[in-house]
């Protein structure tokens, strides 16, 4: 019975799984050491969530895999969406890296699912490396 349990495929599985894990370190503690929302916890989740749908929509069969691609791209949007505040009192938007931080993760997340992942990894220092970039104006929005 426990013979059929842990397969090639299994294995490959908690593989992706570990990288997302490392993926989400790598972002979420850029984003803990700026006191920003969506750190270790929720990036690591975005990417390990992502990385799933797309590591079963390619290992599943027949269907067409970008059919759930484009299904994580939109409900990642909408998750996003509700991140970014908008404060009347200050006349200003906030969190908007936070939500494109996460849309990005989910990016990471689908590149690890369809076996991408020296670009899944690069990607992912990417963003470290974007968001350590000084910024032109004085106010930033995240």
């Amino acid at each position: 019975m426990f013979e059929n349990l842990v397969g090639a495929r299994e294995l490959e599985f908690l593989f992706d799984l570990g990288l997302a894990l490392l993926c989400g370190i790598i972002i979420g503690v850029e984003r803990e050491l700026k006191n920003k929302p969506a750190g270790i916890s929720t990036q690591t989740l975005v990417i390990s969530g992502a990385m799933m749908f797309a590591f079963m929509s390619r290992t599943i069969g027949d269907g067409d895999p970008t059919r759930i691609a484009a299904q994580i791209v939109s409900g990642i949007g909408f998750l996003g969406a509700g991140i970014i505040l908008k404060s009347e009192s200050k006349n200003r938007v906030s969190n908007v890296t936070t939500a494109a931080s996460i849309w990005y993760a989910a990016a990471i997340g689908m590149a690890l699912g369809f076996n991408m992942h020296f670009i899944a990894i690069a990607a992912a220092l990417y963003a470290v490396i974007i968001s350590r970039i000084p910024h032109i104006s004085t106010g930033s929005d995240d």
